[in-house]
């Protein structure tokens, strides 16, 4: 048997969710060691993460950040069904997904109403600022749409079967449902509200929400 995954985060991470969720469905063997948020950027953060984030694992003396990367790995590391698709055009649409997710979804609306209506006020206990919210808005707005539009007929987002694409947008579109705006930006798209459905039912993210992504 392979030796364990030793996953490092902050519990609660929606980037720690995926990562998770990519190892429960290869039913690899991991080990999840949690940080404390005051251990975030400190020198022995950085020297595990030399930006500052996570999550970030450990594998038979191989050490790997940025999470795509991570779910990319696990993909080729350990046995299971396929989670990039063969076929070029479906391959193609998942990659799209990905860089839909890492360039705008997350940085632009994800980290900010995140940030504002679940991790502020459980780190902090203020209230969110709705304004910071509603400014964020309009590109949450873009990305479920073309989210939705580009799943089609589903019933993942790439088609027929699990793709990396469903293992990194699940967790966020997860928090985005527990926001109050969740309903305005998901509720409009049937095949998406399905799909998040079909995501949470699955043993594998349900397994995930152990470490915290139930909030």
């Amino acid at each position: 048997m392979s030796a364990a995954v030793k996953v490092y985060s902050i519990p609660g991470s929606p980037f720690l969710g995926s990562v998770l969720f990519a190892l429960e469905e290869r039913k690899a063997p991991y080990e999840f060691v949690p940080w404390q948020a005051g251990f975030m950027r400190t020198e022995a953060h950085l020297t595990m993460h030399p930006f500052g984030r996570m999550p970030v694992i450990e594998h038979e003396g191989f050490r790997l950040y940025e999470t795509q990367a991570i779910l990319r790995y696990i993909a080729d590391a350990f046995a299971g069904e396929p989670l990039v698709p063969d076929d070029i055009r479906r391959r193609a649409r998942m990659n799209q997904l990905i860089g839909i997710h890492d360039w705008y979804f997350f940085p632009k609306f994800a980290s900010i109403a995140g940030w504002e209506r679940v991790i502020k006020p459980r780190l902090t206990g203020q209230a969110a600022d709705a304004a910071i919210v509603e400014a964020a808005m309009p590109m949450g707005r873009t990305c479920t749409a073309e989210a939705a539009n580009l799943m089609g007929e589903g019933p993942y987002l790439t088609g027929g079967t699990l793709s990396l694409a469903d293992l990194l947008w699940a967790p966020q579109i997860q928090y985005v449902a527990t926001m109050p705006e969740g309903e305005e930006l998901i509720g409009p798209y049937p095949a998406l509200k399905s799909w998040l459905d079909r995501m949470m039912k699955r043993p594998a993210m349900k397994r995930t929400m152990l470490f915290g992504m139930d909030g």
